[in-house]
């Protein structure tokens, strides 16, 4: 009876030797001084930034949801990887967090290396924007867990905060102003609704053009990072919320204390065209519920530093903060 070898039941050693030598010059390109070792340890060591008083490490974890299927559907896989980090290192600038290092999880039916190498070289130019080194990583080749073009990942994403910092809640106080830093376009929330009105429900398909471009350039735009600017501004920044899952109403209150209600105004928020031919087919609360409608976060801040944020971003005031039930007011 002859043998059976892992390569038989779908499992291919050697591809996965082959990725890992091919994805090195990328994963070392995201290296900091404060990286220890190189790849292909057991661990990724990173040692603590120092100059904290009190230093807390802040974790955040997250996917890109089914944004993959148009990229697996498309090829393009050169881009997802940066929407992965987007998802992490956004939400631990939320809790005054700056990123240290990162991890990724990628399982697959089928190892292919060239495939695979695309998607990290997406994360490792996210974690380059994101100013924080890929220390480590997992490949999972799974038969009969995912078809062989399948794919699915996860990211991590460790920060260090100093403790008297990360309390942004006491910071939001009555009359503040709330500015919005624009999003890339649906950056990683909502693509089960997307992709059922532009595919299921008009038939379109990744090469039909819009506002354009073809579709599927404007549904793999990455998201957009933002922890270069918070870095400059953080000074400025009372409290930042990442406008995820739930939108501008489910993602603003997170930093807002009791008896604080958020007043936005629907007119100054500078709608996407994407959301705005989306909002023909889907209500309006639906819309503001499942997408950033193009605000990727919302800053609060001071009135007297409102000039000087705006003067360094591409920022802009969609509202103000005042006394009622936790909340946000759409008018």
């Amino acid at each position: 009876m002859s043998d059976i070898s892992y390569k038989d039941a779908g499992v291919d050693i050697d591809a996965g030797n082959e990725f890992v030598e091919a994805i090195k010059s990328d994963v070392k390109s995201t290296f900091d001084s404060n990286v220890i070792g190189g790849i292909g340890s057991f661990a990724g060591a990173y040692a603590l930034p120092s100059g904290y008083k009190e230093p807390v490490i802040l974790s955040a974890t997250d996917g890109v949801g089914t944004k993959l299927r148009v990229a697996i559907e498309s090829g393009r896989l050169d881009t997802v990887g940066i929407d992965l980090v987007a998802m992490c290192v956004n939400d631990l600038i939320c809790n005054n967090g700056t990123p240290m290092f990162f991890l990724d999880y990628y399982a697959t039916g089928k190892l292919l290396p060239e495939n695979a190498k695309d998607v990290v070289a997406g994360i490792a130019e996210g974690c380059r924007r994101s100013e924080c080194a890929l220390v480590g990583g997992e490949t999972a080749e799974m038969p009969g867990m995912y078809s062989d073009d399948d794919f699915d990942l996860a990211g991590f994403a460790v920060g260090i905060a100093e403790r008297s910092e990360m309390d942004t809640v006491a910071n939001v106080k009555e009359g503040q102003v709330l500015i919005a830093m624009p999003s890339s376009g649906v950056h990683s929330n909502g693509y089960s609704l997307v992709r059922k009105i532009f595919f299921d429900k008009l038939g379109m398909d990744l090469d039909t053009e819009f506002e354009g471009k073809s579709l599927v350039d404007t549904l793999l735009e990455p998201t957009r990072i933002y922890v270069k600017e918070y870095k400059a501004n953080k000074q400025y920044v009372k409290a930042l919320a990442h406008i995820t899952g739930g939108g501008i109403v489910e993602n603003l209150p997170r930093v807002l204390p009791e008896g604080m209600r958020a007043i936005v105004n629907k007119d100054a928020i500078r709608v996407l065209p994407i959301f705005e031919f989306m909002s023909q087919y889907v209500a309006e609360e639906e819309m503001f519920r499942a997408f950033n409608m193009g605000v990727g976060m919302v800053w609060v801040v001071e009135p007297e530093d409102v000039d000087a944020v705006l003067a360094n971003t591409d920022g802009y005031v969609i509202g103000a903060l005042a006394k009622g039930e936790k909340g946000v007011d759409l008018v």
